[in-house]
């Protein structure tokens, strides 16, 4: 399938930019892919759409402030890296501006020479760097005092409380972008849905920025993800098998759950426990083994997030609800509304 075919108009206005508050007070599109019936709820009215019985799987990962601001060290010129995936104590695969100047063995200083980093090596897959902090004290407290939240680029505004960039269950430093779809939850809704009998089962994907890159490539079957760690625990894995058995159903708090779901099923839907690298790349064509229905953002255009919504849905059925989403002035990406996916299409588009 070409690229060009997951496009659609998006008044600029439509893009959120703070996030509402409440979190649960968005708006929810529920979408029944079985009948193509779509309502028009609350967030906090998915509990309706949840069964005793079900999982509700969350990817607890947590966004660490990994924008730093500092400078050059021999020049003075202002310089920005951004913090993509740890690789040992020290080295950091990273985003770095400007490249031209930041080639390997620049050095870059952050707050008065508390932190202090070393270009050491490019990095093809992501464009960015390979990079060696140096410092005294605990890397992950400077972080804290120096770093910033980062931010997506089409959020304008200046976030008051950068806990809002945080979902109310994160837990395991290691993200550059938050899991979006879980930033509506709040501790007393979670709390309503296990009293009714859902069990919420945490996994780990740590989200990397390619995940909400649009897709470059004219084809999407040439596109390469960018990997990201994940974890699914073996008493995660039992308990997902166990309701999946029982004839409850799985349903994924945002794409990454879905993700890191799908990386660890078998043919069968049968899920495995495991952890590492994951760059599973889900479309219309690829099938979905183990989850049952989605609880999503709505996404960028031409983006890897809106493909694994039309491998659920269907692409005609997914984009028609996209430009419901326009005319009804729903709020977009990451601090916008949300969709509810009941169910997945039988139909396999390739």
């Amino acid at each position: 399938m070409r690229t060009a075919d997951f496009d659609y108009e998006l008044p600029e206005e439509l893009i959120a930019q703070v996030p509402m508050e409440p979190r649960d007070h968005s708006r929810l599109m529920v979408c029944h892919v079985g009948t193509g019936e779509i309502e028009h709820r609350r967030f906090d009215d998915v509990i309706e759409y949840l069964e005793p019985g079900d999982a509700l799987v969350l990817n607890e990962t947590r966004v660490i402030p990994a924008r730093l601001l500092g400078v050059k060290e021999d020049t003075g010129v202002p310089v920005e890296v951004l913090l993509l995936r740890r690789h040992t104590a020290t080295d950091w695969e990273a985003l770095v501006r400007p490249g031209r100047r930041l080639k390997p063995g620049a050095v870059c200083v952050f707050g008065d020479g508390l932190l202090r980093c070393e270009v050491l090596e490019n990095v093809e897959e992501t464009g960015g760097r390979l990079v060696r902090f140096a410092y005294e004290g605990v890397f992950e407290e400077l972080l804290d005092r120096l770093g910033e939240m980062p931010l997506p680029p089409y959020i304008h505004e200046k976030l008051a409380d950068p806990a809002r960039y945080q979902t109310v269950y994160a837990r395991a430093d290691g993200s550059a972008a938050a899991p979006t779809a879980g930033l509506h939850f709040t501790p007393e809704l979670l709390e309503r849905i296990r009293a009714k009998g859902v069990t919420i089962v945490p996994v780990l994907l740590h989200v990397g920025l390619g995940t909400f890159r649009p897709v470059s490539a004219e084809s999407i079957e040439d596109h390469q993800m960018h990997s990201e760690w994940y974890q699914v625990t073996r008493e995660a894995a039992d308990t997902l098998n166990g309701i999946r058995r029982a004839g409850g159903r799985i349903v994924c708090v945002g794409t990454t759950s879905v993700r890191t779901i799908e990386t660890v099923a078998d043919a069968d839907g049968v899920i495995h426990p495991g952890q590492g690298e994951t760059a599973i790349f889900i479309h219309p064509g690829v099938p979905i083994k183990a989850v049952d229905a989605l609880i999503t953002n709505f996404h960028l255009p031409q983006s890897t997030l809106l493909m694994l919504v039309s491998a659920f849905m269907g692409r005609e059925q997914a984009l028609a609800a996209y430009r419901l989403a326009v005319r009804e002035r729903y709020r977009f990406f990451s601090f916008g509304d949300a969709m509810l996916i009941l169910g997945k299409t039988d139909q396999v588009e390739g």
